[in-house]
C-alpha cells in the first residue's frame, strides 16, 4: 500500500521485505571487500560515503529507504517514525552538496527510533554532536547550511544512493572502506559464497606468510606480462 500525503509518498511497511536474524547475522563483523567480492566485485555505493570521522565505522542490516528533494529533510524525518529495530536508514540526496541533510539531533532522533546507522550521499553538519551520539553515519562529506522540511520526500520506495540501487530490505553493510549493498533476492547467494571467500582468503594469507614468495599465480601473470611486451 502506498499512501500519499502532501509532497510526501509512503510505502506501508507492512508486509515489506525484511531478511530473517539468521540472514542479518551472517553479514556481523564481514569486511565489506567480502561482501563485493561475493558479489563479483560490485555493490558499493560511491567511493565518498564514508564514516563521519570519530562515529563507529561498522554496520551491517535490512535498508529502509527514504528520498528527499534538493535542500529538504522531509523524506528523512517520517523514515524515523517507520524504522523498525536494527534498520540501516538509507537516505538518497541525489548527491545533493547545498547544504547538510541531517545533523545531531536527527542522528539522536535515529537513534532512538531503533535505527542501526544511517547513510546518505548527501552532507553531514555538528558532526562534533554526531560523534557524542554514537551512532554510525556514512555520508559524502560535511556543510554547515541546513535543510527545510517541506518535501518532496518519500520513504520505503526505491532509490538510487551513491549509484547504487537500493531497495527497503536489501542488506547493507558498512565499514571504514565503504558502504556495500546487497540485494534482497541474492541475500542466500551470497551469504553462501561469502564462506567460501572467508575460506579464500584464509588459504592464501596462510600461503603467503608460509612461502613468503609471490603466489604461482601472479608470477604466471607477471611472466605473461613480461612475454607481451608490457
Amino acid at each position: 500500500m502506498i499512501e500519499k500525503l502532501p509532497n510526501l509518498t509512503i510505502a506501508d511497511p507492512v508486509g515489506r521485505n525484511r531478511p530473517t536474524p539468521d540472514q542479518i547475522a551472517a553479514f556481523a563483523d564481514t569486511p565489506t571487500g567480502f561482501v563485493a567480492d561475493a558479489m563479483d566485485g560490485v555493490g558499493a555505493l560511491d567511493y565518498r560515503i564514508k564514516p563521519v570521522p570519530g562515529t563507529p565505522d561498522r554496520f551491517h542490516g535490512p535498508a529502509l529507504t527514504c528520498w528527499v528533494g534538493p535542500a529538504d529533510i522531509l523524506g528523512l524525518l517520517a523514515s524515523l517514525g517507520k524504522a523498525e529495530p536494527g534498520d540501516v536508514i538509507m537516505a538518497a540526496t541525489e548527491s545533493w552538496t547545498g547544504c547538510a541533510v541531517l545533523g545531531d539531533r536527527v542522528a539522536r532522533m535515529a537513534q532512538i527510533a531503533g535505527a542501526t546507522a544511517i547513510v546518505t550521499d548527501g552532507l553531514v553538519r555538528d558532526r562534533a554532536g554526531i560523534r557524542e551520539v554514537g551512532l554510525p553515519v556514512f555520508a559524502a562529506g560535511a556543510h554547515p547550511n541546513s535543510p527545510h522540511s517541506h518535501g518532496p520526500g518519500s520513504v520505503g520506495l526505491p532509490i538510487l544512493l551513491g549509484g547504487v540501487p537500493v531497495s527497503t530490505g536489501d542488506i547493507v553493510v558498512g565499514d571504514e572502506d565503504g558502504v556495500v549493498v546487497v540485494p534482497f533476492a541474492r541475500i542466500g547467494e551470497v551469504i553462501a559464497r561469502l564462506e567460501i571467500v572467508r575460506d579464500l582468503e584464509r588459504k592464501r594469507d596462510d600461503d603467503l606468510l608460509r612461502q613468503r614468495k609471490l603466489p604461482a599465480r601472479i608470477q604466471a601473470l607477471i611472466a605473461e606480462a613480461e612475454l607481451k611486451g608490457v
